[in-house]
Parts: structure tokens; C-alpha cells; sequence
């Protein structure tokens, strides 16, 4: 390889040490989910023991919303000419996946999760520390409804309507009317053209 080659490869080449940890390493499973209890366990963080719900868990960051953990104020814009006023609130921030573990619910210490099957072959995460079973929260059965378009009265005029068999095999599709037709006008013209020759 020459020299000019391995410099435009040194050069093309991204600097791993500068890209983000996030873009190096992603997380194959996920044991935490939405609506898990879970402690921060990063000992430097000043929010370090507390406990709180997960709220939301942002994926593709790799990141979680822990209710009343590491809030913070955040500010909201006023609009002048709506006659609404700034405002201060405060907001949970993220934190990353990596600072925050289960906790255990007979202990109630922070844990590392195993998964395991059960007898009817479902799968269940086990806590580590007592060897308990971890149940998915059930706010994850409750999805939100969708917006979906429905009509509270009936557009059907009768029940004997919605029964009715309106599919008949034996009629030919008008597709099949119009190839005809364009089939019998090709050889009309082709037989013109024969005869004028």
C-alpha cells in the first residue's frame, strides 16, 4: 500500500477515543422497562439511594426518566402575544441505564437481574441478590388508546345488508371486458392495415 492510501485511511478513519460511549457499546436486552422500581447506584451522583418509578426509558439514548429523581428546574417561554408568562418548573431529568439498578423486592436493596423459565414456559426475570421473581409492571398491559376514527351510530341501514353476498363469480371483471374490447379494436386495425396494403 502506498503512502497516500494509508494516510487517506488514517484520515476517513473516525477517532473512536472522541465518539460517544453510547455509539460504542448498545445494550443487547433490556432489564429495565416502564414502570420498574429502581435505585441510583452511581455513588458519585447526588442523587445517590434514592429510589423512585421509572417513567419513561429512551432507547436510543440509553437513557431513563426516574420519577422524583434528579429534578431540576427547567424553564418554559412565555408568549406575549397570547398573554402567557414565563414560568419555572421542575422536571425530572435522565439518567444513564448503567447508574440506576433494579430493586429488589423482598430486600429492597438495588439488584442485578437473571432471566430464567417457569413451569408453563414463561419467561421471568429473577433478582440476583434473593433469588425472587421480578414481575413486569402492569402498566405495560395498559397502553394508551389510539386516536382512532369511529363512528358512534351505524352507517348500516339494515342487519340483513351485512350479510348480503355481493361477490358474483360467473360476471367477468370489467378488466376483462376492456382487454376484450381493446383486443377486438387491435385487430380491427390490424386487419385494416392488412387490407389496405
Amino acid at each position: 500500500m502506498s503512502g497516500r492510501v494509508k494516510l487517506m485511511e488514517t484520515l476517513m478513519r473516525p477517532n473512536r477515543s472522541k465518539l460517544k460511549r453510547t455509539l460504542l457499546h448498545k445494550p443487547s436486552r433490556w432489564n429495565i422497562v416502564r414502570g420498574d422500581t429502581v435505585q441510583v447506584i452511581q455513588r458519585n451522583h447526588p442523587e445517590y439511594g434514592k429510589q423512585g418509578t421509572v417513567a419513561q426509558v429512551l432507547r436510543d439514548r440509553m437513557r431513563v426518566v426516574v420519577e422524583g429523581v434528579n429534578v431540576a428546574p427547567r424553564r418554559l417561554k412565555g408568549d406575549a402575544e397570547r398573554g402567557v408568562k414565563g414560568q419555572t418548573i421542575m422536571k425530572e431529568r435522565s439518567i444513564h441505564y448503567s447508574n440506576v439498578n433494579l430493586v429488589d423486592p423482598v430486600t429492597g436493596f438495588p439488584t442485578k437481574v437473571t432471566y430464567s423459565f417457569l413451569e408453563d414456559g414463561t419467561k421471568v426475570r429473577i433478582s440476583k441478590r434473593s433469588g425472587a421473581i421480578i414481575p413486569k409492571p402492569d402498566i405495560l398491559t395498559q397502553r394508551p388508546p389510539r386516536n382512532l376514527v369511529s363512528s358512534k351510530e351505524s352507517d348500516t341501514i339494515e342487519d340483513g345488508t351485512v350479510w348480503e353476498e355481493t361477490y358474483d363469480a360467473d360476471r367477468p371483471s370489467k378488466w376483462a371486458a376492456m382487454r376484450e374490447e381493446l383486443l377486438k379494436t387491435l385487430e380491427e386495425k390490424q386487419q385494416g392495415a392488412s387490407s389496405s396494403i
